[in-house]
């Protein structure tokens, strides 16, 4: 398969798709492109198959990276994504391959990318990249892994920032949490993202629930998130509930466990 940089000379006609589908969903198509519009000077890189389809990886030097994370020198893995009938063909090997090959060109000491203890929706999976040779560089709780792959030995190793692994008062609000109700932290790295925020903060306006939006407006607030995973993050007062982008059954099901 062909593999295409989109840049800023062909950002707007090229197809940008995403893990979450649909047909009506070209304002936050838009506001994806805008955040990539904006990254792009900071060295992000998105590589995509010629075709109309789930098939891209999205990757950013890793001081730049929404994520908080100390990996200085490294390339950051933001989105690998093969899905549908592409799938199981070789190109998502492709697509890493290209990856490798661009970060070496630049002088990066190795990869890194936010994965799990198991594989889990939105997040890279563990089995495949641990078989490409990712190695475990922390971990956060309750099932978040840093993984990456060095080019040389001695390579010095990754890891989440302390922040991340702190839960005392300061912290606390440093970053803004509520001391109670639900807190939902997100970005504009997803295309779809904004539309789900959206519904779910509807819906807690709606039956008055304790319920505050974050969103991460630069990388230096993501950097210094006490959450791995800034695309979408759900607490309930403090407590890390889900990274998943929840439809409105989801985060009313999740509520009834607090509230029924």
């Amino acid at each position: 398969m062909k593999i295409i940089d989109v840049n800023l000379n062909n950002l707007d006609k090229e197809h940008i798709c995403c893990a979450i589908s649909d047909k009506k969903g070209e304002c936050q198509v838009s506001s994806k492109k805008a955040w990539l519009r904006d990254r792009f000077e900071d060295g992000l890189v998105f590589k995509k198959g010629d075709v109309r389809g789930k098939v891209f990886i999205e990757y950013i030097p890793a001081e730049n990276a929404w994520c908080p994370i100390d990996a200085e020198g490294y390339m950051f893995i933001n989105c690998h994504w093969v899905s549908g009938k592409y799938k199981n063909q070789g190109i998502g090997s492709q697509l890493l391959e290209e990856c490798i090959r661009d970060s070496k060109a630049k002088g990066k000491k190795g990869l890194v990318v936010l994965s799990s203890n198991k594989k889990k929706p939105y997040l890279s999976d563990p089995k495949y990249l641990k078989n490409k040779g990712f190695l475990i560089a922390d971990t956060a709780k309750p099932y978040f892994e840093l993984l990456y792959l060095p080019f040389e030995e001695n390579m010095s190793i990754p890891k989440f920032k302390d922040i991340v692994k702190e839960n005392n008062e300061n912290n606390i609000e440093q970053n803004n949490i509520n001391e109670s109700g639900f807190a939902l932290y997100y970005s504009n790295q997803c295309p779809f993202t904004s539309k789900y925020v959206s519904i779910i903060a509807d819906y807690a306006k709606e039956k008055d629930l304790d319920f505050r939006l974050v969103r991460y407006e630069n990388k230096e607030q993501a950097q210094n998130s006490i959450t791995p995973f800034t695309t979408y993050s759900l607490y309930y007062n403090n407590q890390f509930i889900t990274h998943e982008i929840l439809n409105i059954d989801k985060f009313i099901a999740i509520t009834q466990k607090f509230f029924v």
